[in-house]
C-alpha cells in the first residue's frame, strides 16, 4: 500500500516511522517531509497553506491512503475535498475540525453537550473583555479563538495583563496576525494529561495516555511553546479514570458532533487539568499533538496502518492497539532564541552517535538535508525518544542521546517528567 503523510514535523516523522514498521505498507511519500523524514520516505514539496497545492500533491501521487498530520491542511478542509473525490483518507473534517481551530466553537460546543470545562466568556471587542472581565479572579487564561501554533493561550497573573494581551490578540502583535475573537477562562490548578483517542464517526477507543511540557523555562516556567517535551506511562491515569474520561468526555464529543451534523473521524486529542473538581477540558486537538505523538507512538506494539482504517471504515469498535508496558519520552532539543526569533541553517552533528543508543529514536521537527549535511530548519529542531521498562530508565536514554548531539545554541529542558517523578 502507498501511503502519503502530509507534513513535516516530528509527529510526522513519528508516524512515517510507524508506518514503516507495518509489512503491508510498501511506500510512503511525505509532502513536505524534512531531513529525518527523507532518510524513511520520498519527501515532495508542498506549501501546506495551500489547498489547491495540497490536492495537487495527492493527485500527482495517488496514494491508497492519505493521513493528514497538521491542523491548518484540515482548517482548509482538505478532508472535506479528498472525500468528494472518492479517495481513503485519516482526519475529520473542516466542520469536525473547529473543535480546534475555533476555541469559541469549543467552548459552546462543550456547554451545549454538558462536558466538564472552566467557567469562560467569549469576547469580540476590548470593550467586551472590559466587561467580562469582572467575572473572573487572577489569574486568569487568555486565548486566542483560531490557530496559534501552540502559542495562542497566556495564563496572566492580573486582569491588567489579562487586558494588555486581548490588546495584543485583536491588534495582532502578540501572535503576528489579528484575531477576531478570544476567550477568557479561569485558571484551573492540577495536572495536565493528554488523552488521545481513535474515532470513526461514533466508536472511540484510546491511546496511552501522555504528558506535555508547554513551557520553555525548566520547572514549567516562561513562555508556552509548541512543546518542550512529553511522556507517557500509564500510571498517569489508571483504568477506572480512564473508563471516565472515555464515558463523560470522548465519548459525548463523538456524539455531540454526530448529532450536529459533523461526524468526527481521526483522532482526538483532549487536553485535560484534573482538578479537584474532576477532570476538565482545556483544548481539544483534531490530530495527533506534538511532541506527545512520538512518545505514543514509541509504545505502540499493533500495525498502526489497522487503527488508521478502522478509523475510515467505521470498526474502531473492533480494534484493539496493543501497547508495550513500561514508559516512554520525548525530549525536544530547540533553537536558541525560540519561541521568539531564532536562527536556522545551523549545522546538526552527532545524529549518528545519538541512533547508537539502544531504545532511542530521533524525530526531526525542524530540519532539513542539504548536501549530506543535517542543518536547523525550525524553533524546535528535534526530539530524542525513548521507551523503557520504567520512565527514569527512558529519560536517561533520551538525555543520553541529546548529550551526543549538537548545533550552535542548542536548547533543552534537564527536567522532563519532573511530576510524575515526585508521585
Amino acid at each position: 500500500m502507498k501511503v502519503l503523510v502530509i507534513g513535516g514535523g516530528g509527529r510526522e516523522h513519528a508516524i512515517v516511522w510507524a508506518l514503516r514498521r507495518s509489512a503491508r505498507v510498501t511506500e510512503v511519500v511525505c509532502a513536505p517531509g524534512n531531513g529525518g523524514i527523507a532518510q524513511l520516505a520520498r519527501c515532495v514539496p508542498v506549501n501546506q497553506k495551500d489547498l489547491d497545492d495540497l490536492l495537487q500533491v495527492v493527485s500527482a501521487e495517488n496514494p491508497d491512503l492519505t493521513i493528514v498530520g497538521p491542523e491548518l491542511p484540515l482548517s482548509l478542509g482538505l478532508v472535506d475535498e479528498l472525500e468528494r473525490r472518492g479517495l481513503r483518507v485519516f482526519g475529520p473534517t473542516q466542520a469536525a475540525a473547529q473543535l480546534e481551530t475555533s476555541k469559541a466553537f469549543a467552548k459552546e460546543f462543550m456547554q451545549r453537550h454538558r462536558i466538564p470545562t472552566a467557567h469562560y466568556a467569549v469576547c469580540t471587542s476590548e470593550a467586551e473583555v472590559k466587561q467580562a472581565i469582572g467575572l473572573f479572579h487572577a489569574p486568569l487564561v487568555v486565548k486566542a479563538d483560531g490557530l496559534a501554533a501552540g502559542k495562542g493561550v497566556v495564563i496572566c497573573q492580573t486582569k491588567e495583563e489579562a487586558l494588555e494581551t486581548a490588546a495584543g490578540i485583536f491588534s495582532g502583535k502578540l501572535l503576528g496576525s489579528a484575531d477576531t475573537k478570544l476567550v477568557l477562562e479561569e485558571f484551573l490548578e492540577g495536572e495536565e494529561v493528554s488523552f488521545l483517542v481513535l474515532c470513526d464517526g461514533k466508536h472511540v477507543a484510546p491511546l496511552v495516555p501522555a504528558q506535555d511540557h508547554k513551557r520553555i523555562g525548566e520547572g514549567d516556567t516562561g513562555l508556552n511553546t509548541g512543546g518542550m517535551g512529553a511522556y507517557s506511562t500509564d500510571q498517569l491515569i489508571d483504568n477506572q479514570m480512564r473508563d471516565w474520561l472515555l464515558t463523560h468526555i470522548a465519548q459525548p464529543v463523538v456524539d455531540g458532533m454526530a448529532a450536529e451534523g459533523a461526524p468526527f473521524r481521526g483522532i482526538l486529542y483532549c487536553g485535560l487539568m484534573m482538578t479537584p473538581r474532576g477532570p476538565m477540558v482545556l483544548e481539544f486537538n483534531t490530530r495527533f499533538g506534538d511532541p506527545e505523538t512520538q512518545a505514543v507512538l514509541m509504545r505502540l506494539e499493533s500495525d498502526i496502518l489497522d487503527a488508521f482504517e478502522a478509523s475510515i471504515d467505521g470498526r474502531v469498535s473492533e480494534t484493539q492497539m496493543q501497547w508495550r508496558p513500561g514508559a516512554s519520552v520525548c525530549i525536544i532539543a530547540s533553537s536558541a532564541g525560540y519561541p521568539g526569533s531564532f536562527r536556522s541553517g545551523l549545522e546538526i552533528t552527532g545524529l549518528d552517535r545519538a541512533a547508537e543508543v539502544a531504545g532511542v529514536q530521533v524525530f526531526h521537527s525542524g530540519t532539513a538535508l542539504v548536501e549530506g549535511k543535517y542543518l536547523t530548519a525550525g524553533g524546535r529542531v528535534l526530539g530524542a525518544t525513548a521507551a523503557a521498562e520504567s520512565l527514569q530508565q527512558a529519560l536517561a536514554l533520551a538525555y543520553e542521546a541529546l548529550g551526543t548531539i549538537h548545533f550552535d545554541g542548542i536548547y533543552y529542558r534537564h527536567d522532563i517528567g519532573h511530576r510524575a517523578l515526585k508521585l
